[in-house]
């Protein structure tokens, strides 16, 4: 690591204002009891551009910004190269929906597979710092996942004390690593509630999760590596709206997103654009908008009533379990303080729109995420939906995690084809045979072979999607291939596209009316006057605003009629579906 200032950290407590110095992890305030802490440093001597210089030359991970991390030692660091995560452009879904500044945080990328790890590495580091050899938490996975790896390599024993709802490839994981797994039938505060008590009468330390100094700090990282990564694809010219940059040298996007279960994520984002701002870095706070499961929602009912503190939830009832705590204590309040004064929104999504919306992600842009992720980007859908995040803002998804392992309410039954071969290996001179059909017995084995492959492919129904711009067609092509077995077929002006629809004669035809030469409508005209065709139905999907004149033209010609930006996958494939039936 580059030049490293010394620095001064000291610890305030939120209820009654007093510092204290941090020399280890501290339970409560000394004053006054309470136990919600916060993380202070000395700003002054990182003004004036000093901060950004002194990051600029170090390695792109969490530990970049050191001056703004609660270890004083970098010897006690305990790393395995978590932070530094990629800010992705989500091409696809933002096409879809209309939002070409869609960008996801992708922290599927750390160690471990999740935002986690930043939490992880700091706790632990601080741990090590205070010589503590043995810690107890409680945890819903992820958590448990990244601090068994880093107590591993820290030399810290862990007992992670999980409820038992968690999915056993998560728990063998986790006892991999040689963590004490303790599972607990009951609700994650009971869980957490048990912990404690084990801890009190062991004597050991007890991890505190969003109550903890290192927990919050660690998350702020995620804000510093943004307003960096923003700044650079502005000035690579990937993002427009230089004007909107003012004379800070860091960005901020507009809205951040995340689904929260007790709130740390959103708390320590919110914690590191507020501290780049006191640093003079970026000159606004972002929107920030808190995505609950419906069936454990007590942030967004207690937002929507107007209530100052959440009322607990005593009985989740929601399968993504990484998102059941019940009761979000202070963190809701002070989220909703956040809100009230930057704006912001607290939403709920089901389940089944979750599991629904990592389908489209997965489908739509190759980001495969775990349902707590999928909730973030379900929530996504409804504010975008709602008309709350306009067209030109700049969002932020934190992509919390990968998807491991798939949950089983997320696929169903058929998602898989079979081939099955009855012999291990082919044996020369011997036939190969294929159990997806019976191969006759005067053929020869590589044709039953090839009538067991042909018979994979069951695709039916033809569609010719004509539309000029490459994106638009290759998002319509990658809806429709993902939600159905069609023959596509594409032309990327009017007249070849009427040429593609005489020689194949489709099922469907999907439309753009805004063409050069020959546009949609003179297209349909076309289909209109031959016999052979007038019978094909059409879909339109255009970005044009149309007339009053110009929708009468369409009526009875089309099937339906779609504005580009204003649909959801599922609306698409509904109506093809639709016009397919016999």
């Amino acid at each position: 690591m580059t030049r490293l200032i010394p620095k001064s950290v000291y610890v305030e407590c939120a209820a009654c204002g007093h510092r204290m110095n941090y020399n280890r992890p501290l339970a409560a305030c000394e004053r006054c009891g309470s136990d919600w802490l916060e993380g202070r440093y000395d700003l002054d001597r990182l003004r004036g551009g000093q901060f950004e210089t002194l990051v600029a030359g170090r390695p792109f991970d969490m530990w970049r910004y050191w001056e703004l991390l609660p270890v004083r030692d970098p010897a006690n660091v305990v790393s395995l190269g978590e932070g530094g995560t990629p800010l992705v452009r989500a091409e696809n879904l933002g096409l879809m929906l209309s939002r070409p500044h869609l960008f996801i945080k992708d922290e599927r990328q750390g160690p471990t597979g999740s935002f986690k790890d930043r939490q992880a590495s700091l706790a632990i580091s601080a741990m090590k710092e205070a010589g503590i050899t043995e810690c107890v938490l409680a945890s819903t996975g992820n958590v448990a996942i990244s601090y068994s790896a880093y107590c591993a390599r820290a030399g810290i024993k862990l007992w992670a004390f999980l409820t038992s709802l968690v999915p056993a490839d998560k728990m063998h994981e986790v006892a991999l690593y040689g963590t004490e797994v303790v599972k607990i039938t009951g609700t994650y505060d009971q869980c957490k509630a048990i912990a404690a008590q084990f801890a009190k009468q062991k004597g050991l330390f007890l991890d505190r999760g969003i109550r903890s100094i290192a927990a919050k700090e660690s998350m702020k990282t995620m804000a510093f590596e943004a307003a960096e990564q923003l700044r650079q694809l502005y000035d690579q010219g990937e993002l427009d709206g230089a004007d909107r940059l003012g004379t800070t040298r860091w960005c901020v996007p507009d809205w951040y997103i995340q689904a929260v279960s007790g709130g740390l994520g959103p708390l320590g984002a919110a914690r590191g654009f507020a501290q780049l701002l006191e640093l003079g870095l970026i000159d606004r706070m972002p929107k920030i908008a808190c995505i609950q499961a419906e069936g454990c929602a007590p942030m967004v009912a207690a937002f929507d009533a107007g209530q100052v503190t959440a009322t607990p939830v005593t009985n989740p009832r929601t399968h993504i379990h990484t998102l059941a705590t019940g009761d979000p204590g202070k963190a809701y309040t002070l989220l909703r303080e956040y809100i009230l004064k930057y704006g912001g929104a607290m939403e709920a999504v089901s389940d089944e729109e979750s599991f629904r919306a990592m389908h489209v992600l997965a489908k739509m842009d190759g980001i495969s995420v775990e349902p707590a992720a999928g909730v973030a980007f379900a929530g996504l859908f409804k504010l975008v939906r709602s008309g709350l995040i306009q067209h030109d803002e700049v969002v932020m998804v934190n992509c919390s995690g990968h998807t491991f392992p798939v949950e089983k309410e997320l696929l169903g039954e058929e998602w898989v084809r079979s081939l099955t071969v009855s012999q291990p290996g082919p044996v020369p001179g011997e036939p190969l045979e294929v159990g997806v059909a019976a191969v006759p017995t005067d053929s020869r084995p590589e044709e039953g072979i090839v009538a067991a492959i042909e018979r994979l492919d069951t695709r039916v129904h033809s569609i010719v999607i004509i539309d000029d711009t490459p994106e638009a067609a290759r998002l319509i092509r990658r809806i429709i291939q993902a939600r159905g077995d069609y023959q596509i077929y594409e032309a990327n002006d009017g007249r070849s596209g009427l040429g593609l629809i005489r020689e194949h004669l489709p099922d469907l035809v999907v439309l753009d009316l805004m063409m050069p030469e020959m546009d949609g409508f003179a297209v349909l005209d076309g289909l209109k006057s031959e016999e052979r065709t007038r019978g094909i139905p059409v879909i339109v999907v255009t970005a044009k605003e149309l007339t009053v004149q110009e929708r009468q033209k369409l009526t009875g010609r089309v099937q339906s009629l779609w504005q580009k930006g204003t649909f959801m996958d599922e609306d698409l494939v509904g109506d093809i579906e639709k016009s397919l039936k016999p």
